[in-house]
């Protein structure tokens, strides 16, 4: 059997997609963990616990370098990797950003948790500055929604309620009943820390550096980038503005001037 002839054959047998990002669209990929409730009710407190938070960031941490990511937000168990316009990594193929942005997050969380996580991951496309800002935006929203829904249900299991129960005294409470919830067992939402109401947000910040010259035997500034973790994170229009502002350099020709 011929030897190119076979391989040909099997090639023709593979089965994807092309679907590609246009050229220039704001893309943000999305990673989210599977099956991630009974995982977490496993192997962490409830309802937010500091070591899942450290290796959700770490995770971003390593799409924010595998992307070249100007932007990444984590709130839950998802994270979301802003993309530059300009970017053409894997040309721009969908089943490969996906594919590979849900590997990555599955591996970088496995290595910071030390057991075994999957996730999933999708796009989202946007044609202008303004799109992203809705997304982030969006994004936030959730995460407080989900904060103070996750903060009442185990409140009230911790207090003796069934799954079953705490559940059923949630459905149909507004976000008036649930704060009064939480205030009648001694908490107050929104003194709790901003990264489990908020989200935290990775960007890159340029700082200063001293340095000697051992040429010029003298001390040398400059000007370096770092990623900043950011755990204190605004809210609504404050924060819509923090992500537009770094939105502004990102992206330079694209179709956010339109």
């Amino acid at each position: 059997m011929e030897a190119g002839g076979f391989e040909a054959r099997q090639r023709e047998r593979e089965w994807f997609h092309g679907l590609t990002v246009p050229p220039g669209s704001w893309t943000v990929l999305r990673v989210d963990g599977r099956g991630f409730s009974k995982f977490t009710e496993a192997s962490f407190e409830k309802p937010f616990d500091p070591r899942f938070s450290a290796c959700m960031v770490e995770t971003a941490h390593a799409l924010m370098a595998e992307f070249a990511a100007p932007y990444v937000y984590t709130e839950s168990d998802e994270i979301s990797v802003l993309l530059d316009p300009a970017a053409a990594l894997f040309g721009r193929g969908v089943e490969k950003l996906v594919s590979i942005s849900a590997g990555v997050a599955s591996a970088a969380f496995t290595h910071a948790a030390g057991v075994p996580a999957h996730f999933d991951g999708r796009i989202w496309l946007g044609t202008t500055a303004s799109d992203v800002v809705d997304y982030f935006s969006w994004r936030q929203a959730d995460a407080t929604r989900c904060a103070l829904n996750g903060w009442c249900y185990w409140t009230l299991r911790k207090a003796g309620k069934s799954a079953r129960e705490a559940g059923g005294i949630l459905e149909g409470a507004g976000i008036p009943e649930k704060n009064e919830l939480l205030y009648a067992h001694g908490i107050n939402f929104t003194e709790l820390p901003a990264w489990q109401r908020r989200g935290v947000g990775l960007y890159w910040e340029t700082y200063e550096h001293t340095g000697f010259d051992p040429v010029r035997e003298i001390e040398v500034a400059a000007t370096r980038r770092r990623v900043r973790v950011e755990r204190e994170l605004p809210m609504k229009d404050e924060y819509r503005a923090f992500v537009g502002e770094l939105l502004q350099p990102i992206g330079s020709g694209s179709r956010r001037t339109r």
